[in-house]
């Protein structure tokens, strides 16, 4: 295991920072346009840009300190010594950066909709709990990760079965709560009755999406970029009939810009699994919630491909191994943004692909919502 420590900020600027700039200004128009569209321009309080843009600036400049304090603390970045050579000089630099920038967004989200709206806090409180547990999940996960100076956490095991038991337990609740979610919602006004078995499929959807997340934080700005266009679209989605959540969404993808401020390539502090499991948890559940499965799906067909391509190279691994224990690849490394950096492409290229893919998505799901 290699850990460098850090002594100095890496230089901000050149083409990390000008893709932050483009996908900032990208999602404000969009947020904007949508605002005024459909006519949530006139009360700010109810539109989308607002609280996108309170929560980006509150996370930024609250960045300035904490991550000064999070180096000062010795919260170091442990790099995996069979990753991307490249990534070795990223060791010792700050982790663990879900603690500030989910806080705010959750916070904000809760004092928005009390002061905004009056729609019930119920759902965005059950949203806010989901996403907290998760994130603690993270936090023990990464503390584990610092304490020992090493790639191993908490158990996988147990860190799996918290995320089942958490998605099993909301589940319940939705299904006791909520009758009509006995019937998933499909795209295009297609329905699908799955009775009982929406607690296996909640279960399911915390689980998977909160690893998927996860498993995409891997570069600087990768996991952050792409769930603020997740989010957003997601709040766009869920706008109509659901006011809170979109709220919660936009606070969550405005944090994630303000925390881009920061983690924009070359990063100054990565999120650690405190903010991906959370950012993963919070998606879910706005999916669940809102029974917009079919979106979330869309949504995050990023995230499931980069999922399905580390089950396929463990898989085809075991499935070709020969007398001498070594089996053949399909990627030269998994998940799939490092297969593109092993075959020579820069890391902010890999990022900015990603962002496109994730907004063709979301323009996707926006699209089959509006004619469903």
């Amino acid at each position: 295991m290699v850990v460098v420590s850090k002594t100095s900020e890496p230089t901000r600027s050149g083409s990390g920072k000008k893709l932050y700039g483009v996908l900032f200004a990208s999602l404000s128009a969009v947020a904007l346009a949508t605002d005024v569209s459909s006519g949530r321009i006139a009360n700010l309080a109810l539109s989308v840009i607002a609280p996108l843009w309170v929560s980006a600036l509150i996370v930024s400049l609250l960045g300035f300190w904490a991550v000064p304090l999070l180096r000062a603390l010795k919260a170091g970045q442990v790099i995996r010594a069979d990753g991307p050579q490249s990534h070795l000089q990223k060791a010792g630099t700050p982790t663990m950066g879900g603690i500030f920038f989910i806080p705010v967004a959750l916070g904000l989200s809760l004092i928005w909709v009390a002061l905004a709206t009056s729609a019930s806090l119920v759902n965005v409180n059950a949203a806010t709990v989901l996403t907290l547990c998760l994130g603690l999940v993270g936090w023990l996960d990464d503390w584990q990760v610092l304490r020992k100076q090493s790639n191993q956490g908490i158990s996988a095991r147990l860190r799996l079965g918290i995320e089942l038991g958490s998605g099993l337990l909301f589940g319940l609740w939705l299904f006791l709560t909520r009758p009509d979610l006995s019937t998933v919602i499909l795209p295009l006004g297609l329905s699908l009755p799955i009775g009982v078995l929406f607690l296996a499929l909640a279960t399911f959807v915390v689980a998977a999406e909160s690893n998927a997340v996860n498993l995409t934080d891997g570069m600087d700005g990768l996991a952050a970029g792409t769930s603020a266009i997740a989010f957003l679209g997601l709040a766009l989605v869920v706008a109509p009939t659901w006011p809170g959540l979109m709220i919660f969404c936009a606070c969550l993808a405005g944090s994630c810009l303000g925390f881009l401020t920061h983690n924009h390539n070359p990063a100054q502090v990565f999120m650690g699994d405190t903010g991906s499991l959370a950012l993963g948890g919070a998606l879910a559940a706005v999916g669940l919630i809102s029974n917009t499965l079919g979106a979330l799906l869309i949504l995050s067909g990023l995230f499931l491909v980069e999922s399905l391509s580390v089950i396929a190279q463990v898989t085809y691994y075991k499935a070709t191994k020969g007398s001498d224990g070594v089996g053949k690849r399909l990627f030269k490394m998994s998940p799939l943004h490092h297969h593109f950096e092993q075959v020579g492409w820069p890391e902010v290229r890999v990022v900015s692909t990603f962002y496109v893919c994730v907004a063709i998505l979301a323009v996707v799901a926006c699209g089959l919502n509006a004619l469903g």
